[in-house]
């Protein structure tokens, strides 16, 4: 059996933080340029592509950022539970103004501990990237309140099991190192265990489904 990479603390935030850089630096890059073309007496013809570039990607940096705090961050959000109201609306953001897949979101509102609705955004992440040519996502909760079971699955016209992510949400990389690129599939797994949980990804023809249960109190 191969063997959990630990990270520390400090190199954890450095690869989560390059993350979330990753991910804004395109729609905030394509704002700067936008601005400049609108700034370009030169541009007048460009000035409306430019306007609309700049609010798509504002929309999009914006849902990224939301998404980021919560999935990532430590949120501002009381106590220590997180409303599933709340990851809902930063899910559907997210989805709406970056992926190409429907949300179908079928949790009843109730409070989750943060780990574990951190678990459950992380895992959205990578089933999205399951069906890069669009389809529907669908969001499940079911049990006891402490002992739920996340479920994720997708359907699409081209669902995979995104590179490296068994391994990498198992904590043992085949490459046995961990980067940016990397750093959200093992983040993952590190959350479904630091909640006690299990979590198995696998496909079935044109269905992928992603599952986190609860492991029983006597394994570690």
């Amino acid at each position: 059996m191969s063997t959990i990479i630990e990270l520390q603390a400090a190199d954890l935030a450095a690869l989560l933080c390059s993350r979330v850089c990753h991910d804004l630096i395109n729609p905030v890059g394509a704002i700067g340029n936008g601005l400049e073309v609108l700034a370009d007496p030169t541009q007048t013809d460009m000035q409306t592509f430019a306007k609309e570039l700049i609010e798509n990607s504002t929309r999009q940096a914006r849902a990224k950022l939301e998404f980021a705090r919560l999935a990532f961050g430590a949120s501002s959000t009381a106590g220590t539970d997180i409303d599933t109201r709340e990851a809902e609306r930063v899910a559907r953001l997210y989805m709406d103004a970056v992926e190409k897949a429907d949300l179908d979101w079928k949790i009843p509102p109730m409070f989750l501990p943060k780990n574990k609705a951190k678990l459950l955004l992380n895992m959205l992440l990578i089933v999205t990237g399951g069906v890069p040519r669009g389809g529907t996502v669908t969001v499940e909760a079911e049990g006891e309140p402490g002992s739920e079971r996340l479920t994720i699955s997708a359907t699409g016209p081209k669902v995979l099991i995104p590179s490296g992510v068994p391994a990498l949400v198992a904590g043992t990389p085949e490459d046995g190192n961990v980067d940016a690129r990397a750093i959200q599939p093992f983040y993952t797994g590190l959350l479904a265990r630091l909640s006690h949980m299990g979590v198995n990804v696998a496909i079935d023809g044109d269905y992928l489904r992603f599952t986190a249960d609860p492991l029983p109190t006597d394994i570690d």
